[in-house]
């Protein structure tokens, strides 16, 4: 069991660049996928317009290892999409890696999608009654055929049309010979923002993205908003009025790197803050403050900071056991996260720790990581989770356990913090997370409330709330 196996899933990331000085947009589009890598790495893609036509490229994994020298030079043009995908719809393969493009007889168009449709399982079964077929299993082509019917309006009004009918969560970006165009879910669960080189736009569902290509940070693209790029600037459609943003607050605890900015949160001090709050929660006497790498260590330091007890490096990382690392036996699934990591024995020896982690989904390793604190001779260990306890799945892009597989539906705190064999738990409440927030914006608490801002269809919630 990995640390990620014991995590929500990521999502996706798209990125998107139009170019008006004639730069390098395939690279550019390389670069900015691979500063949205920790959001998929399952598999991704490249697919450039010239003007005439669009070009593409996708495979399976890391952005690093899709792509070289040879096949980015190929993929010439001035306007370009790209996609890292991990798989919440549909099964991990290359046919449902992303962009997905499609010719029609007025001509073609490549769609990235980050998000989950909730409806879209009845929109298929619509379209195939009418004739469609389909090549994936993913939600993407879904909306491509709702396009691919009134494409004749014009891809405008087109995709007005495809994205009243859909309902879910999506940041998308869409390519056509001569426009780029984002679109966001009326709600905004999913991040998507603008950014500029030069006279240049582009379009990425981070903001981490626009530096490592030197872009300047614009704005957020606005829940129900339609952004038109094309060579006349920029054109927003405001195609659903009266919104209340609802940003899925895992992006600020868990998804997002901590460079980046979302909905005018920093995702950094938002984290510190969480750590600050838990202590205000959840006091306790200690020697050291130690976080779980990577995701716990921006909360231990706000902890550290509240309380006054040092934070120390408690964890070393073995940087080199990627994703592809598979264990022989069963036994040594059982032990990999020990091969990943391993309790820094100086600091720990003898000493009250207080562990801090961004959140806690199954426990089964957050219960290997005391048991390796505890082996390295703390006296006692702390658990302190900067996210309320986690009760109930998400459907909208992110790929989690049903009920029965989250720890927080199945156990009281007690019985968790029995379960996980730490001398004690706290979890940050949701009131203390919006105060870590700190911005009065709106936010999807639904894996911690159960309350949704779009409901699911009735046998899909079932299904998902229940277990089966």
């Amino acid at each position: 069991m990995f640390l990620e196996d014991d995590k929500f899933k990521d999502e996706c990331g798209v990125f998107g660049i139009y170019s008006k000085d004639n730069l390098d947009v395939a690279t550019i589009t390389y670069y900015g996928l691979y500063a949205l890598q920790h959001r998929g790495q399952e598999s991704g893609g490249i697919a450039v317009s010239n003007m005439k036509d669009i070009k593409m490229e996708k495979g399976m994994g890391l952005v690093s290892e899709m792509f070289d020298e040879n096949k980015l030079k190929k993929l010439k043009g001035n306007i370009a999409i790209g996609h890292v995908r991990y798989s919440t719809t549909g099964s991990s393969n290359i046919n449902n890696a992303q962009p997905l493009l499609s010719e029609f007889k007025l001509g073609s168009l490549a769609i990235a999608h980050n998000g989950n449709l909730v409806n879209s399982d009845v929109i298929r079964d619509l379209l195939e009654d009418a004739g469609c077929v389909f090549q994936t299993a993913i939600d993407s082509e879904v909306v491509i055929n709702l396009i691919a019917r009134a494409y004749k309006k014009g891809i405008e009004k087109a995709l007005l049309e495809a994205v009243q009918a859909v309902k879910g969560s999506y940041a998308m970006v869409i390519l056509t010979e001569n426009k780029l165009i984002g679109v966001r879910d009326p709600y905004g669960i999913r991040p998507l923002c603008i950014g500029k080189i030069g006279d240049s736009y582009i379009l990425s569902s981070e903001s981490c993205a626009l530096d490592s290509v030197g872009g300047e940070f614009i704005r957020d693209v606005e829940p129900g908003e339609m952004v038109v790029i094309d060579d006349g600037g920029l054109k927003s459609i405001k195609y659903q009025e009266k919104t209340n943003c609802k940003t899925c607050a895992f992006e600020y605890i868990y998804f997002a790197r901590p460079d980046s900015n979302i909905d005018g949160i920093d995702v950094y001090q938002s984290r510190i803050n969480a750590g600050h709050e838990l202590y205000k929660e959840y006091p306790v006497e200690a020697d050291i403050v130690i976080g779980v790498p990577d995701s716990g260590l921006v909360a231990a330091m706000g902890f550290s900071k509240a309380s006054g007890i040092p934070y120390g490096m408690g964890f070393i990382k073995n940087r080199y056991v990627g994703r592809t690392f598979i264990a022989p036996s069963q036994e040594m699934r059982e032990k990999a996260v020990f091969v990943k990591l391993n309790a820094l024995k100086v600091n720990i020896q003898g000493k009250r720790v207080v562990l801090v982690d961004d959140s806690i989904v199954r426990g089964t390793t957050s219960r290997k990581l005391i048991e390796l604190l505890k082996k390295a001779g703390a006296k006692e260990v702390h658990f302190r989770v900067a996210a309320p306890v986690v009760e109930y799945p998400c459907y909208f892009g992110i790929d989690t356990p049903y009920r029965d597989g989250l720890i927080g539906a199945q156990m009281s705190v007690e019985q968790i913090k029995d379960e996980l064999g730490c001398d004690s738990l706290g979890y940050l409440s949701i009131e203390g997370l919006l105060n870590a927030l700190g911005k009065d914006k709106g936010f999807c608490l639904g894996c911690f409330d159960g309350i949704y801002p779009v409901s699911a269809p009735l046998e899909v919630s079932k299904e998902r709330l229940e277990g089966r």
